[in-house]
């Protein structure tokens, strides 16, 4: 466990920074054009860099931005690991897309475990959903939100689908985002050309 956090801290940045408290409102609700919100942020889009994205659940049934960020400071990971976390209504709310201080700071993330850590937390998106996906299917809220988050990713930084990853496919030692993820439905979703 603890080779796995310090995999994880790898590229993670030195001081975090604040710790900025964002949510935007959920995707379908959005007017048409107001796509910025996934990209407000504090430095330029960094294009180069994201050439993936990889698709996390927390493995509890409540979560929080704040939770979830004492948690991976705890583990050293210089606070909240992933990009976007995506409530369930335990925590935050069903649906809601907290836009974590990574993303809007262009930060690499700490979120995939073993030896693809390194790449994919330097270069992929780390997005989370709220739950455990191996004890009760998300909601279809969240899962609407995931989708619609990951096509406008996709579109944004003109990622194909089979640059969208699921954890368990990058390493041997999870199963996150659980088995009762609905892969073949949220893949059949997804760009094949952004």
């Amino acid at each position: 466990m603890t080779g796995a956090m310090a995999v994880l801290a790898i590229d993670a940045p030195r001081q975090a920074g604040g710790f900025p408290l964002t949510s935007i409102t959920p995707l379908e609700d959005q007017p048409a054009g107001s796509g910025h919100l996934l990209l407000a942020d504090e430095a330029d889009l960094d294009r180069s860099r994201w050439n993936g994205i990889v698709i996390h659940h927390l493995g509890e049934p409540f979560g929080t931005a704040e939770s979830v960020h004492r948690q991976h400071l705890s583990w050293d990971y210089q606070g909240l690991g992933y990009h976007f976390l995506i409530g369930n209504g335990n925590g935050l709310a069903d649906g809601e897309i907290h836009v974590g201080y990574r993303w809007i700071e262009q930060f690499p993330g700490a979120h995939v475990v073993g030896e693809a850590g390194t790449l994919h937390n330097t270069q992929s998106i780390g997005i989370c959903l709220i739950g455990n996906g191996d004890r009760q299917p998300f909601t279809d809220r969240q899962m609407r939100h995931l989708t619609r988050l990951v096509q406008r990713l996709q579109q944004e930084l003109g990622l194909s689908a089979d640059q969208v990853q699921l954890h368990r496919d990058l390493t041997d030692r999870v199963t996150s985002p659980g088995r009762l993820f609905t892969e073949a439905q949220f893949r059949a979703s997804l760009l094949d050309q952004p």
